[in-house]
């Protein structure tokens, strides 16, 4: 039996970034009146890009920055907490909903005394948001560790996120399995010595994921997807 699964959280626990992340840039863009608004298709090649923060200045240092934007750091910083609140309005409101199949794996790992942990680059409060509205109590519980936003310096594909896991809840690498649903989150959790399963959406469905032990469409049980049945198929390795 593997010792520990360990989640990304967007794309993987929910599908957040085309309807969630994207959707809460454009309104805290709007909100203080920047003329920018992400389309699903854009948002898809920026979502590359791991963090926020990362990602708008990457945005803005090949686009232009507004012209009322006089302290670009202190912008950023500033529209990426409004961001972050009304990412978690939409998750308070029900908006957003747990991938398929993802409650199910938690219950029966929770039933098979396996740890469970998350590892994102997203802010810590919008994840632990998350896990705490969409999971309940009772699960989010027995999640040892949620480990996000700027609790490492570098942000995937460096693997300092799961070195930082592995090292705070005494994980051996090799007994544990990250689900990941980017190329970023694979190079990782594999430079960091975890095994890891791939669950693609819209988003990451054509990335490169030769390095991944398995890959899935999704972790839920429709019988006309490529999906994980059961715990047991996480553990064979």
């Amino acid at each position: 039996m593997i010792d520990a699964i360990i989640f990304d959280c967007d794309g993987v626990l929910v599908d957040t970034e085309r309807d969630g992340h994207r959707v809460a840039f454009n309104q805290a863009f709007a909100a203080i009146g920047i003329d920018v608004e992400w389309n699903v298709k854009e948002y898809k090649a920026l979502v590359k890009i791991a963090g926020g923060k990362e990602r708008m200045k990457y945005y803005f240092d090949n686009n232009g920055w507004p012209n009322k934007i006089i302290d670009q750091e202190k912008t950023i910083k500033d529209l990426h907490v409004l961001k972050t609140n009304l990412f978690m309005k939409l998750i308070e409101e029900g908006t957003l909903l747990l991938r398929p199949g993802v409650a199910r794996l938690v219950d029966e790992a929770i039933a098979a005394n396996v740890m469970l942990a998350v590892c994102s680059t997203s802010n810590e409060k919008a994840v632990t948001k998350i896990v705490e509205r969409l999971f309940g109590d009772f699960r989010r519980k027995k999640f040892s560790g949620i480990f996000a936003g700027d609790v490492v310096l570098n942000k995937k594909p460096d693997p300092a996120i799961y070195i930082l896991c592995a090292e705070k809840l005494s994980l051996n690498p090799k007994r544990c399995v990250v689900v990941e649903d980017s190329r970023n989150g694979l190079v990782a959790a594999r430079a960091a010595g975890f095994n890891c399963i791939i669950t693609t959406n819209d988003y990451t469905k054509d990335e490169d994921f030769k390095e991944a032990d398995a890959i899935y469409t999704e972790l839920g049980d429709h019988a006309e997807q490529v999906t994980v049945k059961s715990l047991s198929q996480l553990i064979d390795f």
